[in-house]
């Protein structure tokens, strides 16, 4: 007799990523315009110490900072890191040192990136100086990173009154945010997935308060026992709370507004999320019956219509919103 094949193990890729928006203070304004007129400015506080990147209130006394100075474009390694494995989007695609420096006329250090040879070659203490990017744009990124340097101290701070003949003022900055995965769902989430390609949506029962986890997780978060009894839910559901979304989504083909909702699953004791569609946005409501739209394939709900059946009595869905 031979042992059965232990269950495929799902694996993916899983890609989480957004763009960051941000509007700028009068510090961190005069910073970023500074370094792309290839400028580097601090603040000094009222103790008369310099900071580099500078910040908008003093860390130890927490009064607001708006003296500007401008520093050297040269400094000394304060401490360092190898980097032999550069990931994408970072300052060098060749091996390079994160560093510490303390640019000529600042009392604190600025983090970036040295173009070095090898270990070998950074020391603490050594001096660098700014290698500017050949196209810059008002970000950090306008520092394509420090390299060794042999010539002399960089001046002291002096006074900046922030202000940049003919140039605007960078006012804002958008960040690109990712991070990659590789994601494993695990057994439990495993079933659920695979249920899911034959319309059906599955959960898992506490064996001890008896509820019932849409999508499960393997494990009561109350009992903190292990879930094993499945538990077949649905397909219709009721709407327990939702939101109007104003704003479009990147690569989301959707027209606003549209309406994301909790929907509580026949037969589940934790709603999940979905789209609500087949109706006007504003005429989706509380109590609301719906039902599952597969996508083609039938991989997973595209989105939820209404049954046309009565609203659920508010009752029926109150420990689930």
């Amino acid at each position: 007799m031979t042992a059965a094949s232990p269950p495929e193990v799902l694996r993916a890729p899983l890609i989480v990523e957004f763009p960051f928006t941000r509007s700028l203070g009068p510090v961190q304004s005069a910073f970023l315009t500074g370094l792309r007129e290839g400028v580097v400015l601090g603040v000094k506080t009222s103790g008369g110490k310099v900071m580099v990147p500078p910040v908008e209130y003093d860390p130890v006394t927490a009064e607001e900072i708006r003296e500007l100075v401008e520093v050297a474009a040269t400094g000394t390694v304060t401490t360092w890191a190898w980097n032999d494995r550069p990931r994408p989007q970072q300052p060098l695609a060749t091996p390079f040192a994160w560093v510490l420096v303390k640019l000529d006329g600042a009392d604190t250090a600025l983090l970036h990136a040295l173009d070095a040879p090898g270990p070998d070659s950074v020391r603490t203490g050594m001096r660098v100086r700014v290698r500017w990017a050949a196209h810059r744009t008002g970000a950090i990124t306008d520092i394509a990173c420090f390299e060794p340097y042999d010539g002399p101290a960089g001046k002291e701070a002096v006074p900046h009154d922030g202000g940049f003949a003919g140039a605007g003022a960078v006012t804002g900055i958008v960040a690109e945010a990712r991070l990659d995965y590789v994601y494993s769902p695990g057994r439990a989430q495993t079933a659920y997935i695979e249920a899911l390609s034959d319309w059906r949506t599955v959960g898992e029962r506490c064996p001890s308060c008896h509820k019932v986890y849409v999508p499960p997780r393997g494990a009561c978060p109350t009992c903190g026992v292990a879930t094993t009894d499945r538990v077949e839910v649905g397909p219709a559901g009721t709407v327990t709370t939702y939101c109007i979304v104003n704003i479009k989504a990147k690569n989301l083909d959707i027209e606003v507004p549209y309406v994301y909702a909790h929907i509580a699953l026949d037969g589940a004791d934790l709603a999940l999320h979905g789209r609500i569609g087949g109706i006007p946005y504003d005429q989706v409501r509380m109590g609301l019956r719906v039902e599952p739209v597969w996508t083609e394939g039938g991989r997973y709900p595209d989105h939820y219509r209404p049954t046309g059946e009565p609203d659920a009595e508010y009752d029926a869905y109150k420990e689930l919103i």
